[in-house]
């Protein structure tokens, strides 16, 4: 089994915040892939199905962004879960919007969710790194954050959340470079060939220049009252 864990803080006050992009990777999971009812289990809501080729426990803490460790620990203990199993969805300030990258162990860069769980289970966990960029300075941080995203986000954040869902299972199965190239189609498709634009028209052939006129100039006035 493996725990996929998205972080964030409950309540719907919360719920379009940029902190709370982990709890939206999970429930789009959840709703695209038909995984079970979500249940108050662990100090958090969870839904239990299958993903690739294993089976999976999506958890959302609700424990507050700041004690996310505790309802993580919880639920790796019931179900006898190896930190190596657990994969942690979160906001990073160090990407720009819509960039995902994954990273397994490490230091928690101060993400408060990161924390709480490096302090229960340790660093070695994998994370996907759901880019939501910077504010521009460390004071604005917490207000940036704690708001929700702006509506000139809402394409990008659509995309990347179907990406998530489109190649979960690959990530499941051990495959990330292929879970980060189907959410890189996703956001950015190929262009095919029918959508090409069209070339432009050839130019027309340039006329031909009049031929060079060798009469003299006594020829041409007597042809001129012929």
């Amino acid at each position: 089994m493996k725990i996929l864990v998205g972080l964030g803080n409950p309540g719907s006050q919360y719920a379009g915040h940029r902190h709370n992009i982990g709890f939206m990777a999970m429930d789009r999971i959840a709703s695209d892939h038909g995984v079970g009812p979500w249940r108050v289990k662990f100090n958090g809501e969870v839904s239990e199905g299958r993903l690739g080729s294993d089976k999976v426990l999506l958890l959302k803490p609700t424990t507050f962004m700041n004690d996310s460790g505790r309802s993580v620990q919880a639920a790796c203990a019931f179900h006898k879960v190896a930190p190596a199993d657990v994969i942690v969805f979160h906001d990073e300030l160090d990407l720009a919007p819509g960039k995902v990258r994954l990273k397994t162990g490490g230091g928690h860069a101060g993400h408060n969710g990161l924390r709480s769980i490096h302090a229960h289970l340790g660093p070695e966990y994998d994370r996907v790194r759901l880019g939501i960029g910077h504010p521009g300075h460390k004071d604005r941080v917490a207000g940036y954050v704690l708001h929700d995203f702006a509506k000139a986000d809402q394409e990008w954040l659509d995309d990347v959340l179907h990406g998530i869902s489109d190649g979960i299972g690959q990530l499941v199965d051990g495959h990330g470079d292929k879970f980060l190239n189907v959410i890189a189609l996703r956001a950015a498709p190929a262009r095919s060939s029918a959508s090409k634009p069209a070339k432009a028209p050839a130019p027309p052939p340039a006329e031909a220049a009049p031929p060079e006129d060798t009469r003299s100039a006594l020829q041409k006035l007597k042809d001129r009252f012929k």
